[in-house]
Parts: structure tokens; sequence; C-alpha cells
């Protein structure tokens, strides 16, 4: 019996780790560390591939919303719509910032449910900012969110932490709000060799508003303009993700892609379902979630171990009810029935571009074989 991990970077080592090293060395025979040529050739490149005009590194996913929403003007205990169902940094991010999260339940594939975001800003119009996150790889339906954000003056920071490439009916996420903000932890589809992230826009004053913001607040050299925030993008993860990773993006993207769609083929379980893409939804499926339909998730999980196959849990409490959030100000509408249930029975399944045939198949026979 193999071991088949949730991740494998080792692989991924393999077949890049020259170019990383070669990267590495540009950046050191440069001499310039800090927002050099490297960062501002992966910016542009990064943006050129999202279909945005302006790229603007930055520390970390986190730093990217909590940057876009202090562009945009956020004002302190402002409402800011947003999902439970997420990791801790999107609603964290909105914290800092300064704004109260206001949680709506998920839809049935887990994503922010924009019927409910509809319902309340119709009974609540002082909510003028919307955070929808793109969940496991999968795009929201981005006609409706254009339609809302246009009905209702909304401004919106979309999360695509997850979902680098992901479209929905043709159309790329991260192009209807004013920022896409991007997470390049190593785990994500396209990851650094450590914390990093990225926003983009289209508009130049707020591309100038962020560029100052992650420097300290600088408009020139030691001229500060605003309180802003140490989260520079630095020379050398700039230069790995653009000359070691970036090209490989697509071919990782087809990879996951391949992968899914076998376990969606495969998996014929009547204890465990997979969640599939919404509709139109072109997933680029940074995980693969199944839901579990009689509970057990720690009894599967160890069954699963059993067969060599590593396994994870994407988010098993809701960050509504997270113990951080306790004295914070929030809102939280309805009992979240959807992303409850994930929080109790989801299970993401191994999904990475260097997984082998033999090892989706142990995956989708450990699972069809689970009682």
């Amino acid at each position: 019996m193999i071991s088949v991990p949730a991740n494998d970077f080792g692989r991924q080592w393999a077949d890049a780790g020259a170019d990383v090293s070669a990267a590495v060395s540009r950046v050191g025979e440069s001499g310039w560390y800090v927002l050099g040529e490297h960062v501002a050739g992966f910016e542009a490149e990064l943006a050129g591939r999202m279909g945005r005009s302006w790229g603007i590194g930055c520390a970390s996913g986190l730093d990217a919303i909590e940057i876009s929403l202090l562009a945009l003007g956020l004002r302190p205990g402002e409402k800011v719509l947003t999902t439970p169902l997420s990791a801790f940094a999107t609603t964290l991010a909105i914290v800092r910032a300064g704004g109260k999260p206001v949680f709506v339940d998920a839809d049935e594939s887990g994503l922010i449910d924009l019927s409910l975001v509809e319902e309340r800003l119709k009974a609540d119009r002082s909510i003028r900012f919307l955070v929808p996150v793109h969940l496991y790889g999968h795009s929201l339906d981005l006609d409706r969110l254009a339609d809302l954000k246009v009905r209702f003056g909304l401004h919106v920071v979309e999360d695509c932490a997850q979902a680098i490439l992901a479209r929905h009916a043709g159309r790329p996420v991260g192009s209807v709000g004013e920022f896409c903000a991007l997470s390049f932890y190593p785990t994500k589809n396209l990851g650094a060799l450590g914390d990093a992230g990225a926003i983009l826009t289209d508009n130049d004053g707020l591309r100038d508003a962020c560029r100052a913001l992650r420097d300290y607040g600088q408009t020139a050299k030691y001229t500060h303009g605003v309180l802003g925030l140490n989260s520079r993008l630095d020379e050398l993860q700039a230069a790995i993700m653009q000359r070691a990773f970036l090209p490989r993006l697509e071919g990782w993207t087809e990879s996951r892609r391949r992968v899914a769609e076998m376990y969606l083929d495969g998996i014929q379980s009547s204890t465990v379902r997979p969640v599939p893409a919404p509709p139109s939804s072109e997933s680029v499926w940074h995980l693969f979630p199944v839901l579990l339909k009689h509970g057990d998730r720690s009894g599967f999980l160890s069954y699963l171990r059993e067969r060599g196959v590593h396994a994870a849990v994407h988010y098993p409490t809701l960050i509504c009810d997270q113990k951080a959030l306790d004295g914070v100000a929030v809102e939280v509408h309805g009992e979240l029935p959807h992303a409850r249930e994930f929080a109790v029975n989801e299970v993401s399944l191994p999904i990475h571009p260097y997984l082998e045939l033999e090892e989706i198949r142990q995956v989708i026979d450990s699972v069809n074989s689970w009682p």
C-alpha cells in the first residue's frame, strides 16, 4: 500500500527546483531585495493572466483583503457582508480594517449564498461592502455578483485565494469587484515558498492607494500620506513565482481538473457524496470536498489513514463560532444550516498536480469501501 499525501512538495521540488534555484540566484546577483524589478515583473504578468490592469504584491492574502478594504474607504464599525465558511483570515482582515462582519449562510456548494446576500442587502441598505469567497476553487455566479454590485452600489473585494484561474461561464474570477485578493500560501494552486499575497485592480487611483498602504503609507520616499502597513512582497518570492511556478500554473490546473473528474466519475458511495462545482463554474479544484451522509468524520478519516490516504477537514469550526471573535461586534443571520453541515460533515480528499494514477485509484477505492 502506498501513501497518498494531501500535498507533495517533494515532487514539486523535483519538477521545479532547478528553476527556483535559478530565480533565487538572479535576485542575489541583482543586489536588490525589496520592491524591485522581480516584484514589478511578477505583478504585471499576474495581472495579465487574471485579466486585470494592475497587480500589487503584498505579504499575504489576509493583507490583500485588509489593504483593499482600507483603500476603498471602509469606515470604523461599517458592515461587511461575508461567509462564515472560509479560512479565518477572510474575517480577520475585515476586523483588522475596522469593519463589522455580517455573516449569511453558504449554499449547497459551500459558497456564500447570493440569494441570502440579496435579502440582507434589501433589509439593510446601510451595507456598502461585500467580501465573497470563491471557495474550494469554485467560482461564484459572477453575473449575479455583478448585478448585486450595481443594483446595491456595493464595494466588492473578491477573495480568490483558492480560485486563481477559475471562471464562471468563461468570465474570470476577480473580474467583478474593485479588487481581487490572492494568497500564495504554499498549499495554494499558485504558492510561494512561504507567505505572500497580491491585489489586482483596474483602477489607477486604487492601485496607488494600495501601493502606499503596503509600504507604511508612503506616497513618496519619507512622505507618509496615510497610516499603512509593512506588507511588501519580497523579491525572492516574486522571482520564484514568476520564473518557476507561474509558467507551470496552467498545467497544474489541468492536472487538478483531471483528478477531480476521476473522483467525480469513480466515487460511487451511498455514504460519501462529492460536492460538485456549481453550474457554469469552471473550477480549479483547490480542494476536493466530500460530505459524509451519516456523520462519523473521525472514523472516516482514520479509515482512510489506515489505507494510506491523508485527507483533511475544511473548516470544522465556522468563523462566527471562533473564540477569537468573543467580544467583537459581528452579525449572524439565520441558523446557517448549510455552512454548519459542511463544518460537521466535510472531508477534503487529496488533490494536487502530482498525484499519480495509482494513487488516485487508491483514494477512490478507499472511499468506495467505507461502510
